[in-house]
């Protein structure tokens, strides 16, 4: 027994030995190295946050048959620690299921921990409560802010222990990234930003987890850390070390959509243009941002101003339907280059010119295997180029794959793959609307408290929601000049964003807001004041926190001044410092810290049906049609089918949505896109200002509806508008791509 147990233990050993040589992720100048083999890989990013867990299955599986390796996403910090300590992973959130379904299908996870992610994500990924740790300055030498990043950091990476997700555990994640696109905020702030990057490559390699890290756009990435790059392209892009693969963490498919925008598409032919040029210069690793972008449910979308819809002109678009040709295209550009990969991971290229704008690039192989890439990198002219004992003809701005040196089997502008127009189909027409109208807030109301001040909109929100009442009074004499001759007095106010709502004793004075160039806003314009008191009521609204800049947390929001009164006996008024009031919304017993209530509707939960009962609501003739400030409500069967599901918004202004109590984000259909659209050519170099579309027409006109939060009958929804629209327009439409 005693020789049967050492044998068996024997055996233990001999296997845990071969699984620590064989299981392991590495890299040199040619690749990524997985288990001692050297591979190019492609990749894609699938946020999971923006689609629903329901939705993973698929859209990991039409991304492994698009030909991708590797799935990347980013950790939402601001998601899985709502407040400090207390941690959330379920429903969408539930990092560890999505990477076991994308383990399950096979394919590989590049993990981007950040944990700043920029991403269009409101405050950049970071939860609002950081902002407020005394002494804190963000992605800096500085200790509050290294401490916590440090421990959340700790706390993904031992989950994914916990659960043998990294590769030398057998699990799928090859790749972590630590920190994200810092290398231009180091440029900017020098030795603090320098230490800072030293430490975070220090701490995430300390961490143990067996995979290579990445830090893309940071070219002073310290060893062993990969730098990559970021960009439309990235062909002659170099790591800082001859040792580390050509990596390219994000090619932008397209790119997002601003409220006010038009909004941009990138041509199949473009996209993988840049990926046959990166890969013929040695390129490693490319990954798609985004493969499928999704949607910026609730309040997640940054900026301000990002939309809710992040479809990035992905090729699989935010409902989860392909989005043709490109997803096809790039699927065909992807089984030409496994075609070539043994040549391409073997040796380096050579580089030859066929013409004033055309080279090959070559990689033979002693041992046999050849493959080339014909480019024509002129924009207007196709070429005919003479390679090995063969004639090759190049359209414009193309390259060319000859996986055996000979025979060309795919070339980046000739598109097989079938071109389809996304199309909507009404499945309901209309709705049976009921309406609220919520009375501005006004400083003589009980819930309030009081400042001689202007007071910051985040401190006092903590971003709970978009809205807060700044609310003063101002008394007019009977020996006003105006009050004779006529002539309104000008009410000015200065805002650092992004929408405001003037109210004067309880009526819309007027609305203004701003853009993501432009975020700040001022109001100027008469107003009716009458004789005694008068009652200004403020609603400044933010549209998402900023998601990127150096030191954004320092960044401000709502009415912070000056406001003044001009016309008057006295000539103008200032009002900054006379006694403002904000509304209460409960007394937080841990932090002793009052929070501002938005709206009357979400204290009282209107967006629920447990809610809605708090209120009188009417409908009939007696529906409220293009008034502010107005709540909305109907209920609705499930359509029959699994076709993705959109509401039209065409008709309403701004505000938001709610399904059986889940928010499907900000809609802003009143925004009209301004800018330049016309005809898109593939050729020549790409920028988001190129390929655009629907200028003159809402930015966003669509909203998803994940058919999983729908119930077969009996479905509350619930819309608020703050400018007023008409609900008789709102429509359920379902979604096909023909």
């Amino acid at each position: 027994m005693g020789n049967l147990l050492k044998t068996e233990f024997s055996l233990i050993l001999l296997f845990l030995w071969v699984f620590s040589v064989t299981a392991s992720v590495s890299y040199d100048h040619k690749a990524i190295i997985i288990n001692g083999q050297r591979r190019i890989l492609i990749s894609g990013s699938i946020h999971y946050p923006r689609s629903t867990p329901e939705m993973w299955p698929d859209l990991i599986q039409k991304a492994k048959d698009g030909g991708i390796d590797v799935i990347q996403t980013y950790v939402f910090w601001n998601g899985h620690e709502p407040s400090p300590g207390n941690y959330y992973f379920e429903d969408r959130y539930d990092l560890v299921k999505f990477i076991k379904l994308v383990q399950q299908a096979g394919l590989y996870v590049h993990l981007r921990i950040g944990p700043y992610v920029c991403a269009e994500w409101n405050f950049g990924g970071f939860p609002v409560w950081l902002k407020y740790v005394p002494g804190i300055a963000f992605r800096t030498d500085n200790g509050p802010f290294k401490a916590a990043m440090q421990k959340f950091t700790q706390k993904i990476v031992s989950m994914m222990k916990a659960e043998n997700l990294f590769q030398t555990q057998g699990g799928p994640i090859i790749l972590s990234q630590i920190e994200n696109e810092y290398g231009p905020v180091e440029w900017e702030i020098g030795a603090p930003g320098k230490a800072y990057t030293k430490w975070a490559a220090q701490m995430a390699v300390g961490l143990n987890t067996g995979v290579p890290w990445v830090m893309c756009k940071q070219d002073d990435a310290p060893d062993p850390v990969i730098d990559a790059c970021n960009g439309y392209y990235c062909e002659n892009y170099t790591p800082n070390k001859s040792y580390k693969p050509k990596m390219w963490t994000e090619n932008w498919t397209g790119w997002y959509t601003e409220f006010g925008a038009p909004v941009p598409k990138r041509p199949a032919e473009d996209v993988a243009f840049s990926v046959a040029k990166f890969i013929q210069n040695g390129g490693a690793f490319v990954n798609y941002y985004m493969y499928h972008g999704g949607t910026n449910f609730g309040h997640t979308a940054g900026g301000p101003f990002i939309a809710t819809s992040y479809d990035y002109d992905a090729p699989i678009d935010e409902y989860g339907l392909l989005n043709e040709p490109k997803w096809g295209h790039l699927r065909d550009l992807h089984k030409a280059i496994k075609q070539a990969e043994p040549a391409l991971v073997s040796v380096d290229p050579t580089v030859s010119k066929l013409g004033n704008r055309q080279e090959a690039h070559v990689f033979q192989t002693r041992s046999g295997p050849c493959a080339a890439f014909l480019a024509n990198y002129d924009a207007g002219s196709w070429a005919k180029v003479k390679f090995g004992n063969g004639l090759y003809d190049l359209p414009p701005w193309s390259i060319s794959i000859l996986p055996d040196c000979k025979t060309a089997v795919y070339n980046t502008a000739k598109v097989n793959a079938p071109r389809t127009e996304l199309t909507f189909t009404p499945v309901i027409k209309s709705f049976a609307w009921q309406s609220f109208n919520e009375e501005p807030a006004s400083s003589s109301q009980d819930d309030t408290i009081t400042a001689n001040a202007l007071r910051e909109q985040i401190s006092m929100t903590r971003d709970s929601t978009d809205y807060l009442w700044y609310m003063t009074d101002v008394n007019i004499g009977a020996d006003e000049g105006f009050i004779k001759n006529g002539q309104s007095p000008i009410l000015t106010v200065m805002s650092a964003g992004h929408t405001l709502h003037v109210f004067i004793n309880g009526q819309l004075s007027g609305t203004v807001y701003g853009s993501l160039e432009n975020p700040k806003l001022t109001f100027s314009q008469g107003v009716e004041l009458r004789v005694g008191n008068n009652k200004i009521s403020l609603l400044s609204v933010a549209v998402g926190l900023p998601n990127v800049g150096v030191h954004f947390e320092t960044w401000n929001a709502g009415v912070l001044g000056p406001v003044t009164l001009k016309g008057l006996n006295e000539g103008t008024r200032d009002l900054s410092r006379q006694k403002w009031s904000y509304k209460v919304c409960y007394l937080c017993s841990v932090c002793f810290v009052a929070r501002m209530v938005g709206l009357k509707g979400e204290s009282l939960s209107l967006h629920t049906e447990s809610g809605t009962s708090s209120v009188e609501w009417v409908q009939g003739s007696l529906l409220a049609y293009k008034q502010p400030l107005t709540w909305y409500k109907t209920t609705f069967n499930a359509p029959a089918g699994n076709e993705p599901l959109v509401l039209d918004m065409g008709s309403m202004g701004k505000g938001e949505i709610w399904i059986n109590g889940r928010s499907i984000g900000r809609h802003w259909a009143g925004y009209i896109a301004q800018g330049n659209c016309g005809t898109c050519n593939y050729a020549g170099t790409y920028t988001d200002k190129k390929c655009r579309q629907y200028c003159g027409l809402p930015s966003q006109r669509w909203y998803h509806v994940p058919r999983s939060w729908l119930k077969p009958t009996g479905n509350f929804m619930v819309v608020f508008e703050e400018f007023g629209g008409d609900t008789y327009w709102i429509g359920l439409l379902s979604g096909s791509r023909q």
